[in-house]
């Protein structure tokens, strides 16, 4: 079974490695939420997804895309 790629990562390495990727325009585009449209820092992004499962889980889903579409060269 292969090892789950979110195994060992802290919520702030996925939104700093995000952000890195995207951007925030981008990232907010994607997944519009306050946190990523207005005034956007990785600190308020975190307090915001820590208590709201709903962006978590897109935020963790649009991580493994990313590292999919990495892979593929993309």
């Amino acid at each position: 079974m292969a090892q789950d790629p979110l195994h060992g990562l802290t919520l702030e390495v996925i939104v700093t490695r995000l952000v890195e990727h995207f951007g925030w325009e981008e990232l907010g585009a994607r997944i519009p939420i306050r946190c990523f449209n207005v005034d956007p820092s990785v600190s308020s992004s975190l307090k915001f997804l820590r208590k709201t499962l709903w962006a978590r889980e897109k935020v963790e889903g649009l991580y493994l895309f990313m590292l999919r579409e990495m892979k593929r060269g993309g």
